[in-house]
């Protein structure tokens, strides 16, 4: 377990990221287009100690390891294709947001495209009962991202038309110690 206080946050307005979602929406299609929604998105978040953000795109037709190639991005390249054994194959394989306060204690479960992130929250971008892509955010402060973020950001996705299901449940912070997500393994004080 968590040990000390928890690092002050930065406050995110994601209601703000709402309804800049709806104005972006009313101008044209419902799902909106992967590079507006991460531009909408790396606009509102920059300032609020969010080092990158990106969506990761799922290829059923490559290997486990070279699975997910990287879509829009914002706002320096990063790797790709990556495999499913790091955060956000974890997120794709079960179907959930992942919470990572300290990526550097997952060690071969992290895949590290830039050394100087330190947390991570990643998003399934769902399409009925299937995964077709996640979001991903990256920090390069510990535990910059919580549950609330991810509950927001489930929200965000689904109310700019990139997911079409809301099956599975909330977010599962990562146990940093078996790079395995479940409730309370993270240590982050959870029931």
């Amino acid at each position: 377990n968590r040990t000390g206080p928890r690092p002050m946050r930065p406050e995110r307005d994601y209601g703000a990221i709402g309804r800049a979602l709806d104005e972006a929406s009313a101008e044209g299609p419902r799902a909106l287009s992967h590079r507006v929604f991460v531009d909408l998105l790396w606009e509102h978040l920059a300032s609020t100690d969010v080092s990158w953000l990106g969506i990761y795109l799922v290829d059923e037709t490559s290997a486990p390891e070279c699975r997910l190639r990287l879509g829009a991005c914002r706002d320096r390249p990063a790797c790709s294709p990556i495999g499913l054994h790091g955060v956000c194959g974890r997120a794709v394989v079960e179907a959930r947001a992942v919470v990572v306060e300290d990526v550097r204690e997952l060690g071969t479960a992290y895949v590290a495209c830039d050394p100087h992130d330190l947390s991570e929250l990643v998003v399934p971008l769902r399409d009925g009962d299937g995964v077709w892509g996640v979001l991903d955010l990256d920090s390069r402060s510990i535990a910059a991202f919580d549950e609330v973020d991810a509950e927001a950001l489930m929200e965000l996705v689904a109310r700019a038309g990139l997911t079409r299901s809301e099956t599975g449940s909330g977010p599962a912070p990562m146990d940093s110690r078996s790079g395995r997500s479940g409730i309370g393994d993270a240590g982050r004080g959870l029931p």
